[in-house]
C-alpha cells in the first residue's frame, strides 16, 4: 500500500474540527470522533479495544508533527498518547460514516452515552 501523505492539516479549535486535506479532497474529523478512534493502545486496548465513552464534548487542543510520518493530537480531557500516522488519518478520512456508525452501535449495545453528564443505568436486562 502506497502511503497517502497530507497535503495540509488545520485545527479549527472553536468548531472543535480537524481540517485533513490529501491532494484536493478535504475531509474534517469531528474532535470526538478522533479521540473515541484514538489509535493509542489505551483505546484499542492491546488487542481488546476500550470503547470510549463519555466524549462528546472533547476538543483538541493541540497538534504535534511525529517525525514525518505521524501527528499526535493533544485532547482537552488529557489524551494524548495517540500517534496518527498518514495511512491511519487516510484511512479515518475516507470511512469516517462506516467506522462512526460502528462506534455509534457500539455505544447502543454497551447501554452507554457519548454525553459526560449521562450514566444509564439499565433496570430490566
Amino acid at each position: 500500500m502506497t502511503t497517502q501523505i497530507p497535503s495540509a492539516i488545520k485545527l479549527h479549535k472553536l468548531s472543535r474540527l480537524l481540517e485533513v486535506q490529501f491532494g484536493n479532497e478535504s475531509f474534517q474529523l469531528e474532535a470526538e470522533f478522533l479521540r473515541v478512534l484514538s489509535p493509542s493502545a489505551e483505546v484499542r486496548g492491546h488487542g481488546n479495544p476500550v470503547l470510549q465513552t463519555g466524549k462528546m464534548n472533547v476538543a483538541i487542543t493541540g497538534v504535534e508533527m511525529v517525525g514525518q510520518y505521524a501527528i499526535k493530537l493533544i485532547f482537552d480531557d488529557g489524551h494524548d498518547s495517540g500517534i496518527y500516522d498518514w495511512n491511519y488519518l487516510y484511512e479515518l478520512c475516507h470511512n469516517r460514516q462506516q467506522l462512526w456508525d460502528e462506534y455509534l452501535q457500539a455505544i447502543r449495545d454497551a447501554g452507554a452515552s457519548r454525553d459526560p453528564e449521562v450514566s444509564i443505568v439499565r433496570l430490566f436486562q
